[in-house]
C-alpha cells in the first residue's frame, strides 16, 4: 500500500507549546536537518500541531500513512496505538517531545513486569502501544518522556519496526519493552534514565527487586540495535536499569553503541543463537548465564563477543556453550578490580566450548577466568595479559577452575602474560596443571616452569594489532592498549 501523508503542503503551523529541551544536541545536527529540508522544500508536509491532532491522525489514519509531527509537547492521556505501515516522524529529539498528561498516572502494582509470559503487563502503561502483530511501524525523530509510565514502547509479535533517532528518558520499569520481536531495527536513539528496579507488587527496589531495561526484548530475531547511546543520571539503586535486558534473541546483532549503565547487557538463560556483539563501549557488564552453558545451535555459535571496549572488571558472566570471545580490549582501573573478567557461579557442568583469543587485558583484577562449573573444551589463545599491583593485593591464581573439569580438553596456547610489580600463578589449583599450557611467553608467572621452555615463545600474543572504531556511530577508538575517546582512524 503506498504510504501517505498526513496534512498539506500550503503553509508551516506553528506549535501549542515549545519543547521542553532535555539533552543538547550536537551542534552539526541542527546544520544536517536545515540542509536536508531546503534541499527537498517542495515536499515539506503541514505538521499535527496538537496533541489532539496527533492522536486523531493516528486514529482515523490508514495503514501506510506517514504523520509528520510538528515541534512541541504533546500530552497524551491515553496510549498511541499506530496503525501497521505507520511511520510517525517528528521534527527532532530536541524538538517534538511525546509525554502524558499529570492526570494519567498508571497503578505501580504490576510491576515489575513479567519478563517470559504477557500476562500480568499493564499494556496501556506506555505513551506508544503497537497493535498485536503490526508489521512496518516506524517512529522517528522525536523524544519520548514518561515519567509515571511503565514504559515508552510496548509491542507484542510485531515484525519490521524502525525505531531511529528517538530518545527515550525517564521511564519507570523499561524504555522498548517488545514480545516476539522480527526483522526490527533500534538505531541511533538516545536512552537516559529509561527503566528502574521494582519489588512485587509495585515497590521501588531500594532494597531489592528486579533491573528493567531500556530495551528489554522477550524472543527477539533477525533484528539489530546499533548506534545508540544509554545514560544513566539518576542515582540509588531503584533507578538501576540494564542497557539491553533479554530473554532469548536469534541472529541478533548489538553493535556501536555506548552502554554507560551497570550492567550493558544481559541476555541470560534462554537458548541464544548467533548473537553478535560487536563494536560498543561497554562501561558495566555482559551477562549470558545459562544452567549447564546451554545447547549448541547448529552454527556452533551462541555469542561472538569481539571487538568491544569494557571498562568494568566483572566484564563478563559466564557460563556458557558455544562462545567466542576475541579482539576486545579490557582496560580496568587499578581502583576497581573487584571482578573476575570472566566468571561463573553455578555448580552444573557445561559441555563448551568456549573460544578467548586475541584480547588486550590491562589488569584483571582478580582473575582472566574465574568459574564454579566443571567445564570442557575451553581454548585460551593469543591472548596479551598484564597484571598490575591494585589496591587490594591480587596474589591468586589468574585462572580459577573447578577442580572436575576436563583439563585434558583445555589448551592455552601462544599467550603473552606478564605479571608486573606482583608475581601470580597462572593456575589456582594443581589439577588445572594437567591442561595443555605450550608456546607462552610468561613473565613473573610463578608456575611457569611447569610448563618448559616458555620463554623462547617468539610469536606469542596477538596475531595482529589490534585498532578498530567503537561506540555510538564510532566516536571512539583503541588502538592497541590505547582508548581515544572521540577520535582516532
Amino acid at each position: 500500500m503506498p504510504r501517505k501523508v498526513v496534512g498539506s503542503a500550503q503553509r508551516e503551523l506553528r506549535p501549542t507549546a515549545s519543547p521542553r529541551r532535555l539533552i543538547d544536541a550536537p551542534r552539526w545536527a541542527g546544520a544536517i536537518a536545515l540542509t536536508l529540508f531546503a534541499v527537498h522544500p517542495v515536499f515539506a508536509a503541514q505538521q499535527v500541531r496538537t496533541a489532539d491532532e496527533l492522536v486523531g491522525a493516528v486514529e482515523d489514519g490508514n495503514e501506510g500513512d506517514t504523520i509528520q509531527i510538528g515541534s512541541g509537547v504533546f500530552r497524551l492521556k491515553r496510549p498511541l496505538s499506530p496503525k501497521p505501515g505507520m511511520t510517525l516522524k517528528g521534527a527532532g529529539m530536541d524538538a517534538t517531545v511525546i509525554t502524558h498528561m499529570a492526570t494519567w498516572r498508571p497503578f505501580t502494582k504490576a510491576l515489575p513486569t513479567p519478563e517470559t509470559t504477557l500476562n500480568g503487563f499493564d499494556k496501556d502503561a506506555y505513551l506508544i502501544r503497537l497493535p498485536d502483530k503490526a508489521v512496518g511501524i516506524s517512529i522517528s525523530d522525536l523524544a519520548l518522556r514518561g515519567p509515571w509510565m511503565h514504559g515508552a514502547i510496548f509491542g507484542s509479535n510485531n515484525r519490521e519496526l524502525s525505531v531511529t533517532r528517538v530518545r527515550v528518558q525517564d521511564f519507570l520499569a523499561n524504555g522498548i519493552r517488545t514480545f516476539g520481536l522480527k526483522s526490527s531495527r533500534i538505531i541511533d536513539c538516545e536512552f537516559v534514565d529509561a527503566g528502574g528496579r521494582w519489588k512485587r507488587g509495585g515497590i521501588r527496589g531500594d532494597d531489592g527487586g528486579i533491573s528493567g531495561g531500556a530495551i528489554f526484548g522477550t524472543w527477539t530475531t533477525d533484528s539489530e540495535i546499533a548506534h545508540n547511546r544509554f545514560t544513566r543520571t539518576q542515582r540509588g539503586r531503584a533507578r538501576g536499569h540494564y542497557g539491553i535486558k533479554g530473554r532469548q534473541f536469534k541472529r541478533t546483532r548489538i553493535h556501536h553503541n555506548t552502554i554507560g549503565v551497570n550492567f550493558a547487557i544481559e541476555l541470560p538463560f534462554e537458548n541464544d543463537e548467533d548473537v553478535e556483539i560487536d563494536h560498543n563501549v561497554c562501561h558495566g557488564a555482559i551477562s549470558i548465564p545459562k544452567h549447564a552453558g546451554g545447547p549448541v545451535p547448529a552454527s556452533g555459535r551462541t555469542f561472538r563477543i569481539h571487538h568491544n571496549y569494557f571498562t568494568t572488571s566483572h566484564a563478563i558472566e559466564f557460563v556458557r556453550n558455544g562462545v567466542e570471545i576475541d579482539h576486545n580490549l579490557f582496560d580496568f582501573d587499578v581502583r576497581e578490580d573487584g571482578g573476575g573478567l570472566v566468571s561463573g557461579f553455578g555448580k552444573a557442568p557445561a559441555k563448551g566450548p568456549a573460544v578467548f583469543h586475541n584480547n588486550l587485558v590491562n589488569n584483571p583484577g582478580r582473575g582472566v577466568i574465574w568459574i564454579n562449573e566443571p567445564y570442557v573444551n575451553l581454548t585460551v589463545r593469543n591472548n596479551h595479559i598484564v597484571t598490575r599491583l591494585t589496591v587490594a593485593p591480587r596474589t591468586e591464581g589468574l585462572f580459577g577452575f573447578n577442580r572436575d573439569c576436563d583439563f585434558e580438553s583445555f589448551r592455552f596456547t601462544g599467550n603473552v602474560i606478564e605479571c608486573r610489580e606482583l608475581p601470580r600463578a597462572l593456575f589456582r589449583n594443581e589439577e588445572s596443571h594437567a591442561a595443555h599450557v605450550e608456546g607462552n611467553r610468561f613473565l613473573n608467572v610463578t608456575d611457569a616452569e611447569r610448563f618448559g621452555n616458555q620463554g623462547g615463545a617468539a610469536r606469542a600474543g596477538l596475531e595482529e594489532p589490534l585498532k578498530f572504531r567503537c561506540g555510538a556511530h564510532g566516536e571512539s577508538t583503541v588502538d592497541g592498549w590505547r582508548f581515544v575517546r572521540g577520535g582516532g582512524g
